[in-house]
């Protein structure tokens, strides 16, 4: 069990899926738990439920990053786990794709990762841990995902290098590649229910097994990976999805 007592933590995107099981979870381990999210509505109810500090931030917005790191430093002082978890998926065919839809992914996804770990990087400890939430689409040539996969696998990339170049502060950074996980992401693509119960029930047919992910499963993963447990472990990616990733055939 991952013990993160006298730690402090910021989740991005912590107010729902992934990030909100996290914090949770992180907060059961003793740390004290930032969250962070676009929208005001959502990040409070998530802060009362969770009782931990909502702040409201968007990534891609560099001034809103100096915002919130500066709010991060006067209330907490230094920062043992950074999680980097926003993200946002928007499928569309090859030729298909939309600069407003590329723009929305990159933006979000790769250099809102990068700005937050550069932005943050002065309240890190030595030590401290910092976990990026990847997916297998980086690798899996899925249909419909490019630019989704192309901003998982930029990041995947950048993470390689941050681990050197941190590791003689000895802070650690790594990635989590989750494959499918029931989560609201997918609700938000835009696609009718119908679409999505198709996309859904294909998918989990192609899963060894037969399910999709649960966001506390991705959530111990992180924690193990913020905690002192994970100490020599940097400039890695754990794939947690079911074995989908090294059965690409399967059906």
């Amino acid at each position: 069990m991952a013990n993160l007592s006298g730690k402090t933590a910021v989740i991005t995107g912590g107010n729902s899926g992934i990030g909100y099981a996290t914090a949770k979870k992180f907060k059961a381990e003793g740390a004290k738990v930032i969250i962070t999210g676009r929208s005001e509505e959502r990040v409070r109810i998530a802060e009362n439920e969770l009782g931990v500090k909502g702040i409201v931030a968007d990534v891609t917005n560099l001034s809103a990053l100096d915002d919130l790191v500066g709010q991060v430093k006067n209330e907490f002082g230094q920062l043992d786990i950074l999680f980097v978890n926003a993200g946002v998926f928007a499928p569309a065919p090859v030729g298909q794709n939309t600069e407003e839809m590329f723009d929305t992914q990159m933006g979000i996804n790769f250099k809102g990762a990068v700005f937050t770990i550069e932005k943050f990087l002065s309240l890190l400890t030595d030590g401290a841990s910092i976990i990026n939430l990847s997916s297998i689409n980086a690798y899996t040539g899925m249909p419909n995902t490019s630019i989704y996969a192309a901003s998982k696998a930029a990041l995947n990339a950048y993470t390689r290098t941050a681990a050197t170049e941190l590791a003689p502060r000895k802070i650690r950074v790594n990635s989590v590649n989750p494959g499918p996980v029931a989560t609201p992401i997918f609700a938000k693509t835009g696609m009718q229910e119908s679409q999505l119960n198709d996309f859904a029930g294909a998918i989990q047919n192609r899963i060894p097994l037969k399910r999709f992910g649960q966001p506390e499963e991705i959530a111990n993963l992180v924690a193990f990976l913020a905690s002192d447990d994970a100490s020599f472990i940097t400039g890695s990616e754990y794939n947690i999805d079911g074995g989908m990733n090294v059965n690409p055939l399967l059906s």
